[in-house]
């Protein structure tokens, strides 16, 4: 059995141009299946048996006839790897420009119909001698310096496509992909953000609401003075709702003035051990005139009858 090698397929050549196998007619070729060395007419060193297009791609298997010195000397250089590559002689039949049909970097038309004349071993695959091609009865030279070059696709049309090409590749999907394929998956993803704006928006709402309630809690447990109950909601939006609760779980309630000037030794008296106004020490009378205006007025109404009035202080 020879050895299987790919004669063609559909990927992007050197020559910025790429053939379809199902346009490739391997008929005639396969009546006279003809193995040539480096495309040079005269000089046939074989055969190409068990020739089979699919997937995509055009293979066949190479025997070699050793019916010369440079065909017993090919077969050696397969057999031992340092020849490895066949090239394909093909006649180009129809093209085509379609968008849907071009591959990132592609400059020339997709050769859409062709037949395939000769298959030959070469010593560098897909250089400019490599693959031969020919149109109307005449071969392409397809290196820059040559002639007779395939024309190039319209340059507009071409940045376009491969524009659109990489977009859709950002996007995950083909590169063949079309442009309402295109428009589709940007509203899905145009979707799929505004949903992430929205919850995030939500998140937030909810996140202030929890810190808002923390800090008013914090204020009726006297841990936090009522003025400085914007600086502690702007805490919490910095460090986070937990950090903020264990802030104001460390802070240590406010007591009334006269709760802290009568707690302690010996001589000091608890707010409701004084029975009128008169028996409060004087230099505790205008903390608690101030600070504790409730036991105040109690003390003074029953030291005097009546509530005293404190509209000279307001």
């Amino acid at each position: 059995m020879g050895k299987r090698v790919r004669i063609s397929n559909e990927i992007l050549n050197s020559y910025g141009t790429r053939i379809m196998t199902d346009g490739l007619d391997i008929t005639q070729f396969q009546r006279n299946p003809v193995l040539l060395f480096m495309h040079e007419r005269g000089r046939v060193i074989g055969l190409v048996k068990d020739i089979r297009k699919e997937n995509g791609e055009v293979t066949g298997e190479l025997e070699f006839d050793e019916a010369s010195p440079e065909s017993i000397r090919a077969k050696k250089q397969f057999e031992f790897g340092s020849l490895r590559m066949v090239s394909a002689g093909i006649d180009i039949m129809e093209m085509s420009d379609d968008p849907t049909l071009l591959l990132v970097g592609q400059t020339r038309p997709t050769i859409t119909k062709s037949k395939l004349v000769e298959v030959s071993v070469v010593d560098i695959g897909g250089n400019d001698d490599a693959l031969v091609l020919s149109r109307d009865g005449s071969r392409l030279e397809l290196g820059k310096d040559g002639s007779n070059l395939l024309p190039l696709i319209d340059t507009p049309n071409l940045k376009n496509n491969m524009e659109l090409s990489k977009l859709a590749l950002s996007l995950g999907l083909a590169a063949t992909a079309s442009e309402s394929e295109v428009e589709a998956k940007i509203a899905e993803l145009r979707a799929a953000m505004q949903e992430v704006v929205t919850l995030r928006a939500e998140k937030e709402q909810l996140t202030l609401s929890a810190i808002t309630q923390a800090v008013e809690a914090g204020v009726a447990e006297r841990r936090i003075p009522a003025d400085k109950k914007d600086h502690f909601i702007a805490l919490g939006k910095t460090a986070g709702i937990d950090t903020l609760r264990e802030t104001i779980a460390a802070m240590t309630p406010a007591q009334k003035v006269t709760a802290v000037l009568n707690r302690g030794g010996a001589a000091a008296q608890t707010p409701g051990s004084y029975r009128k106004l008169s028996e409060v020490p004087s230099d505790k009378l205008e903390a608690m005139r101030r600070d504790d205006r409730e036991t105040y007025v109690a003390l003074f109404k029953a030291e005097y009858g009546f509530e005293p009035s404190f509209k000279e202080e307001e």
